[in-house]
């Protein structure tokens, strides 16, 4: 939006006059009133009490983001008060199925808040009515003649307890789910690569010296980093003992076969590798580990799943999840799929890995429009300058 590309503002002009959802991390000053000139309303992306205030302050929804690995209701809930409640909203924006069952959903973002000294009616406010102005949705959001009855009906107001949901003037009960008309899933088969070897995975590069990604726990923003690693005959090395692992990103839609390769500190003492097929937000194949071999048996594994989540250590594969729709989505039941999440997280901490979520945060490191440093199958992206650097 801000060089004005003319693909981006050919959309927003396709547009105009609807809903336009925003995505401006640290996106401040000048260059904040030029993207809302652009009549984009909301952002999701706020991590600082600040940068919330001035997007508030300058008529923004700030939605104010709880999800696995984001967790920002901490640093914007004291910008959430009963004068401010309708300018702000909640979001998950990529919560693990693992978080739903065990902590809840928006009602976990919502309990968090108010523990954090939110007064509770603007924080449910803004969960409800708030939201539903933001997005347009004016035949719900309050209970009062003509609208929607979509009802929640609360126990305790301070730790969000439910006691009844009413959909649509209907009372929800397990009934009513099992009654719901099953829909067919699509996007089998969307896994296009042949198996890798070894030697694919190379980090070829001019000297030890180079850019490294530094993933923090618990946010989508990376450091750009610069270190020095292990080289040898042109090509750069892992080095678990600094908490550095090679990443590699390999083009999945069957367009090109390209092969990104970068390094990443922020994985602890990995030993083996870790492979997914969710990296937002082209969903190529992403790849961390210490060793090539574990890495391309990482990545061949999910080429035969048709896309999941994967742990490989010593050339075996140590546990697995399958996500054979469109390599995101799962079609086995929610038990099955988090009895598969305990089992890939516990795998991942066994081997080493020293984050939390680790298939989340893998997730999010080919994401180029969050600063500072990303991957993609293409190589490494500056992303405060929008341009592919040298590895």
């Amino acid at each position: 939006v801000l060089a004005k590309d003319d693909a981006v503002l050919d959309k927003l002009i396709a547009f105009a006059g609807w809903h336009v959802d925003g995505h401006a991390p640290l996106v401040r000053g000048y260059d904040l009133n030029a993207y809302l000139a652009a009549a984009i309303r909301t952002d999701h992306e706020s991590t600082g009490f600040e940068e919330g205030r001035e997007k508030l302050r300058k008529g923004m929804q700030v939605l104010m983001r709880e999800g696995s690995i984001a967790k920002d209701v901490a640093a914007l809930a004291p910008l959430l008060t009963d004068r401010t409640w309708p300018s702000l909203s909640f979001c998950t924006d990529d919560r693990n199925p693992l978080e739903i069952a065990d902590e809840g959903h928006l009602d976990f973002a919502i309990r968090k808040a108010i523990g954090l000294g939110t007064p509770p009616l603007a924080a449910y406010r803004a969960a409800s009515f708030g939201a539903a102005r933001a997005f347009g949705l004016f035949d719900r959001g309050q209970i009062a003649p003509g609208r929607r009855a979509d009802v929640v009906l609360l126990d305790d107001l301070d730790s969000c307890a439910i006691g009844q949901v009413i959909c649509g003037g209907a009372v929800v009960e397990e009934a009513t789910l099992a009654g719901r008309e099953r829909t067919s899933p699509v996007g089998y088969g969307s896994v296009k690569r042949p198996p890798i070897t070894p030697e694919l995975l190379a980090a070829r590069a001019a000297g030890p010296s180079g850019p490294v990604i530094g993933a923090i726990e618990n946010s989508l923003l990376t450091e750009h980093l610069s270190l020095t690693l292990p080289y040898h005959g042109g090509r750069r090395l892992a080095d678990p003992e600094q908490g550095v692992h090679k990443l590699c990103v390999l083009e999945r839609h069957g367009r090109n076969g390209n092969v990104g390769c970068g390094f990443v500190k922020g994985f602890g003492g990995l030993r083996g590798a870790l492979a997914s097929s969710v990296g937002h937000d082209s969903h190529n194949l992403i790849v961390v580990g210490d060793d090539d071999a574990d890495m391309a048996a990482a990545v061949n594994r999910l080429i035969e799943l048709q896309g999941g989540y994967v742990a490989v250590q010593g050339g075996r594969v140590l546990a697995e999840l399958p996500l054979p729709i469109a390599g995101l989505m799962s079609d086995g039941s929610f038990e099955e799929v988090a009895r598969q999440l305990r089992t890939l997280r516990r795998t991942a901490h066994d081997l080493g890995c020293a984050l939390a979520e680790p298939f989340l945060q893998l997730a999010f490191l080919p994401l180029p429009v969050i600063p500072h440093l990303k991957l993609t199958d293409r190589g490494l992206v500056d992303v405060d300058r929008f341009e592919l650097i040298a590895a």
